[in-house]
């Protein structure tokens, strides 16, 4: 099915740390927190999309937060219209990424059906 709604999706940089030979490694990975649907034009969505630069507060800095508490903001709109997002709160630091995107295409899940009592048989006997 095709459609032709726009979205502001906002991405996290989540980080974990690994250890390899004595080493440790901080990975880095973007994770898709958020994805809102904006009812209107590219222009609606863009407006949406920097709202949400400019005020999203990711978990991490929510749950440690005390109130009153602004966290550090730095906010940078690259020249594909996304932003990045730097906040600091303390000792703790955040990435985001907020971007509009246009849904194009989706697909409903659809199952298999059940195997018949035949056929569970059969693959019982026939073995993994």
């Amino acid at each position: 099915m095709t459609t032709d709604q726009w979205y502001v999706l906002i991405e996290e940089d989540t980080r974990t740390t690994r250890s390899a030979d004595g080493v440790q490694l901080k990975l880095h990975r973007w994770t898709l927190v958020a994805t809102h649907p904006v009812n209107g034009t590219e222009e609606q969505a863009r407006a949406v999309a920097e709202d949400a630069a400019l005020h999203h507060l990711p978990g991490i800095l929510a749950r440690h937060a005390r109130p009153g508490d602004v966290p550090a903001r730095q906010a940078f709109l690259t020249l594909d219209g996304a932003w990045l997002v730097r906040l600091r709160q303390r000792h703790r630091e955040c990435h985001l990424r907020v971007s509009t995107a246009r849904l194009i295409h989706t697909r409903e899940e659809t199952q298999a059906p059940p195997k018949t009592l035949k056929e569970k048989f059969r693959h019982a006997l026939e073995g993994p």
